[in-house]
C-alpha cells in the first residue's frame, strides 16, 4: 500500500473528508476496540491470560461435532489417505464457548437455528468490540462506519445440510434406483424423505442465513452502519487484506471507524478432508510451529474483531490505544512456484511493502508474530522470508505463532495473531510459543528467539511488532504495529492489568507490588496472581507480618493471605512450592491453576441473605454517576439504609427476609452495571443464597 495522497480530499454525503496523513507520509491508524473467541477463550481477557500463560487449547474432537468413524477409518497407506478417512482427531473447538443470545441482537430463533455460526458469531463479537470502543457513540456518523471481514467460501454447518437436503438426497434416490430397484419408486422416495427430515425442518425464510456476505452485512444491519460493509476470501491472510483495505478506506476519508475481523467456524469433514489428502494435518496431534520436530497443522477455528480509527481522531476523543497500526503491506507469489508451494520472494515483497507504508526501518520490530502453520515448506519459506527481511544482525528478535496454542483458525488467524500482537504491546509482555523445544535447523545463525515463557518486555526502545498472514495460492499479508505512547493511550484502564482498588480508595496495579491492601474491617490482606508459583513466591518473600502486598500480575497462580503472620506466610510459601492448593484454612488460599477452568477465568459472585444487610455502595453509585436502587428493608426490627450503617434484618421475621431478599437482588443487578461501566468481563456467574437469583437473572 502506498501513502495517501496529503492533498486528497473525498466527497461524502455529509461533507468533504479531508485525508491527514502523517508528516512523514504514512496514515497511523489506532486499534481502539477488540474482542474475540478462541480455543479455550471466550473473551479477550481469557485469550491474553492463555497466552500469556502458555495454555495448549488442543484437543480431541469434542462429542458430536464430527463423527467418529472418520478416524477410525483404515486406508492403504501406498495409495494416500481416501477422502473419507482422516489419521487425527484432534484440534481446536469454540463448543462450550460459542453462545448467541438470538433475541438480544433482534434476529429470530428459527432464523438463528438455520443460520451460518460464523455470521451470529462475527455479530456478537462485533458488538462486543464495539463496547470495548466505548459504544456505539464512539464510532461517530453511522454512514462512514464500514464492516470488512475475511472469510472463507468453504462448506460451512448450514450450507452443507442444505447440500445434503438438495444435492445428495437426489444422489442417494440414484444410487438406490441403480443397486436395489426392487424396492420400488415409492419407497425409495420414502427413503429420501426420510433423509431430508433427519437433516432438518425446510425453512425457506432462513436460508438468507446461507449468503456468505452476511458475516459483514448482518453486522453493518443490526448496528445499523451505512459505510462499506462485505467479506474478503484470500484464504489465510483474509483478515488481515482485510484489515488492508480498512486502513486505506481510513486513510482516504471514506470512513471514519471501520470493525474489522476474521472468522472461521469451519470443522466439516469435507474441509478436514482436503488438508488430510494435502498431507497438510500433523499425524502426531500436535502443532510445533518452527520445530525441528514439527510435522503439520491441526485445524482451529474462532472470530476476532477489532475496531480502527485514525489515530488523531482517537486521540482527540480520548479513545483507550490499545495499539498503532503503522502500515500494511500485500504481495502475491506470482507463477513461480506452484499454489501449494509458498515463494519467500512473494512474502519478502508483502513485508517490504508494510515496512515502506510504515516509512519505518525493520530493524525496530522487536516481535513477529509468524503465519508458522507448522508445515516443513510453510516454515522453511517464513523463516528465509523473516531473516531475509529482517537481517541477521541486531538486537534478539522475538518469534511465535499463536497456532501452537489454538491451531490454525484459516481466514481468522491473521486476526488470532494480529489481537496476540497486539496485547503484548499494550501490556509490554513477549508471549511464548508451545512446542519449539528443539528449534527449526533454519533458526541456526539467525537472532531469532522462539521464548518459552511469557516475559516482560523490556524498555528502552519504542516497542514494535510485525504479523504475518500467508495464505494458499500465494497471497501474502504483511501488518506493521506499534505500541501507543503515554500521549496516544488514552486514559481508560492500564496496560499492566486490571486495575484492583481497594477498599480505602487507592488503586493498585502490577506495576507497584507493594501497595497495602486494607479491607473494610481493618484486617490486612496480601494478594498475589502471576504465571507460575516461583514468580509469585518472588513477590511473597517481599511481604512481611506487619505489610501487605497487593500485586496483579497476568497468570493463573492466585493466593490470598488474610492478616499475615510467620505461621501462615510459611504456610503458603510450603503450598506454594508443594504445588497443592489450600482453600482457605488458616486464612490461606492458593490455587494453581486458576479458580476454576484450569485457570483465568474470573466469576462474578452475587451476595445472598445475611444475619446483617449493610451494603455500601451510595459512593459507588455517585463516582460512576449511576442510579442507587432502593436497597431500603422494611417490616424489621432494625432497618436497612443504602450507606453501609450497622443495621439488620430479623432473619426470624419472614416479611423482613422477603424484603432483604428483594434488596439483594437489587444490589446484585446494581454491581453488574458496575461492573459492565468499569469494562471489567466475567466468564462465570454464581450466587450464594438469593444471589442464585440473580446470577440467572443477569445472564439470561
Amino acid at each position: 500500500m502506498g501513502p495517501p495522497d496529503a492533498a486528497a480530499d473525498q466527497a461524502t454525503a455529509n461533507g468533504p473528508a479531508t485525508v491527514r496523513p502523517a508528516a512523514d507520509g504514512s496514515f497511523p491508524v489506532a486499534i481502539v476496540g477488540m474482542a474475540c473467541l478462541f480455543p479455550g477463550a471466550a473473551n479477550l481477557a481469557r485469550y491474553r491470560t492463555n497466552i500469556e500463560a502458555g495454555v495448549d487449547a488442543i484437543t480431541d474432537v469434542p462429542p458430536g461435532r464430527l463423527d467418529p468413524t472418520y478416524f477410525a477409518s483404515e486406508h492403504d497407506p501406498t495409495s494416500g489417505p481416501a477422502p473419507d478417512s482422516l489419521g487425527v482427531s484432534r484440534g481446536g473447538f469454540v463448543d462450550d464457548l460459542a453462545h448467541f443470545d438470538a433475541a438480544s441482537f433482534g434476529v429470530m430463533p428459527v432464523a438463528a437455528d438455520d443460520a451460518e455460526p460464523d455470521q451470529l458469531l462475527a455479530l456478537r463479537l462485533a458488538t462486543e468490540a464495539v463496547s470495548d470502543a466505548g459504544g456505539a457513540e464512539a464510532l461517530g456518523d453511522s454512514s462512514r462506519v464500514g464492516v470488512i471481514v475475511g472469510r472463507g467460501g468453504y462448506l460451512n454447518s448450514g450450507t452443507a445440510r442444505l447440500d445434503q437436503k438438495t444435492r445428495v438426497a437426489r444422489q442417494l434416490s440414484l444410487v438406490l434406483h441403480q443397486l436395489v430397484p426392487e424396492l420400488g419408486d415409492q419407497r425409495i422416495d420414502e427413503i429420501r424423505h426420510a433423509f431430508q427430515a433427519e437433516v432438518g425442518p425446510e425453512r425457506p425464510e432462513a436460508t438468507i442465513g446461507l449468503v456468505p456476505n452476511l458475516a459483514a452485512s448482518r453486522i453493518a444491519n443490526r448496528l445499523d452502519l451505512q459505510g462499506p460493509a462485505y467479506t474478503v476470501d484470500a484464504a489465510c491472510a483474509s483478515s488481515l487484506v482485510a484489515l488492508d483495505h480498512a486502513v486505506r478506506d481510513l486513510a482516504s476519508g471514506r470512513c471514519g471507524s471501520v470493525i474489522v475481523g476474521g472468522v472461521h467456524h469451519c470443522h466439516d469433514i469435507t474441509f478436514w478432508s482436503v488438508f488430510s489428502q494435502l498431507g497438510a494435518l500433523s499425524p502426531s496431534g500436535h502443532i510445533a510451529p518452527f520445530s525441528r520436530f514439527a510435522d503439520g497443522l491441526l485445524i482451529g477455528e474462532g472470530s476476532g474483531m477489532v475496531v480502527l480509527q485514525p489515530l488523531d481522531d482517537a486521540i482527540a476523543a480520548g479513545r483507550r490505544v490499545y495499539g498503532v497500526v503503522c502500515g500494511t503491506g500485500v504481495a502475491g507469489d506470482g507463477r513461480d512456484s506452484s499454489l501449494l508451494r509458498p515463494r519467500v520472494d512473494g512474502q519478502v515483497l508483502a513485508v517490504r511493502r508494510g515496512w515502506d507504508a510504515a516509512r519505518m526501518d525493520p530493524a525496530e520490530a522487536g516481535l513477529i508474530e509468524a503465519h508458522g502453520t507448522a508445515t516443513a515448506a510453510g516454515d522453511s519459506a517464513e523463516l528465509a522470508t523473516i531473516r531475509a527481511a529482517f537481517g541477521d544482525i541486531g538486537p534478539a528478535l522475538h518469534l511465535g505463532s499463536v497456532k501452537s496454542m489454538i491451531g490454525h483458525c484459516m481466514p481468522a488467524a491473521g486476526m488470532a495473531g494480529l489481537i496476540k500482537a497486539t496485547l503484548a504491546l499494550h501490556h509490554r509482555v513477549l508471549p511464548p510459543t508451545l512446542h519449539a523445544e528443539a528449534p527449526h535447523p533454519n533458526l541456526d545463525g539467525s537472532r531469532l528467539n522462539l521464548p518459552a515463557e511469557a516475559s516482560d518486555w523490556p524498555g528502552g526502545r519504542r516497542r514494535v511488532a510485525a504479523v504475518n498472514a500467508f495464505g494458499f495460492g500465494g497471497i501474502n499479508a504483511h501488518v506493521v504495529l506499534r505500541e501507543a505512547d503515554e500521549r496516544e493511550a488514552g486514559t481508560h484502564p492500564d496496560r499492566h492489568g486490571q486495575a484492583f482498588t481497594a477498599p480505602h480508595g487507592r488503586a493498585s496495579t502490577g506495576s507497584d507490588p507493594t501497595v497495602a491492601a486494607v479491607a473494610a474491617d481493618g484486617s490486612t490482606v496480601v494478594c498475589i496472581t502471576g504465571p507460575n508459583p516461583a514468580a509469585v513466591l518472588e513477590v511473597l518473600d517481599s511481604a512481611t507480618p506487619d505489610t501487605s502486598t497487593l500485586h496483579l500480575a497476568p497468570g493463573p497462580v492466585r493466593l490470598i493471605i488474610l492478616n499475615p503472620d510467620e505461621r501462615r506466610l510459611k504456610l503458603t510459601r510450603r503450598a506454594l512450592t508443594s504445588g497443592t492448593a489450600w482453600r482457605g484454612r488458616s486464612d490461606v488460599w492458593v490455587t494453581h491453576d486458576g479458580l476454576i477452568d484450569g485457570g483465568g477465568s474470573t466469576v462474578w459472585m452475587y451476595p445472598g441473605v445475611e444475619p446483617t444487610f449493610a451494603p455500601q455502595v451510595a459512593d459507588v453509585a455517585q463516582h460512576l454517576d449511576l442510579t442507587l436502587p432502593d436497597l431500603h428493608v422494611s417490616g424489621s426490627d432494625s432497618d436497612t439504609n443504602t450507606n453501609g450503617s450497622d443495621t439488620g434484618a430479623n432473619d426470624n421475621d419472614e416479611g423482613a427476609l422477603g424484603f432483604q431478599g428483594a434488596a439483594i437482588v437489587h444490589l446484585g443487578r446494581f454491581l453488574t452495571d458496575v461492573m459492565g461501566r468499569l469494562a471489567a468481563p466475567c466468564d462465570h456467574m454464581a450466587g450464594h443464597s438469593v444471589g442464585e437469583w440473580t446470577a440467572m437473572a443477569t445472564s439470561g
